[in-house]
């Protein structure tokens, strides 16, 4: 069960190697491709459409400006699709955000903040998904937040310490 992460433009890596450090962090497998819905659409429904067969149980999709990838990939394939507005514009990640949350009925894509915040937490649900089907996920998303609550808590601390 791999995740394959694609981005319409080479620019989006900056954001989207957000997503792919919490999967290497979580020892979820993944592949990184640049695709655009516009440039290459062929390409993207064929890597799409084969992805279930090539060991791919969910997509996350980063584009910006009119962000169609995630919906084009979404209408070739009935695995879950989870977008990342990228903030490409001088709209500042809005119009993609729009794009991406505006789905026709029957083509869900699930979508994230906008940026980097939203990579991470795309990585996270892809992660939370695939913890459904392997136990040892949900085990390490535990532990994860586990460690957040402690660097709040030890946050905290120090703070009351100081003032």
């Amino acid at each position: 069960m791999k995740v394959a992460i694609l981005m319409g433009s080479k620019s989006d890596l900056p954001v989207m190697e957000e997503c792919s450090g919490i999967l290497r962090q979580f020892g979820v497998p993944f592949e990184m491709r640049i695709l655009s819905a516009h440039r290459t659409p062929d390409e993207v429904a064929e890597f799409t459409r084969s992805a279930r067969d090539n060991g791919f149980s969910l997509f996350v999709a980063g584009a910006g400006m009119s962000a169609h990838l995630a919906g084009v990939i979404a209408a070739h394939t009935t695995l879950p699709v989870i977008a990342v507005p990228i903030d490409a514009s001088s709209l500042n990640g809005m119009d993609a955000l729009l794009s991406m949350v505006q789905m026709p009925p029957g083509i869900p894509v699930a979508t994230v903040g906008i940026g980097k915040a939203g990579a991470k937490n795309a990585g996270l649900l892809a992660v939370e998904v695939l913890s459904l089907a392997q136990p040892g996920l949900q085990e390490k998303l535990v532990a994860y937040r586990q460690d957040m609550k402690k660097t709040v808590l030890e946050a905290d601390e120090s703070i009351k310490k100081i003032s």
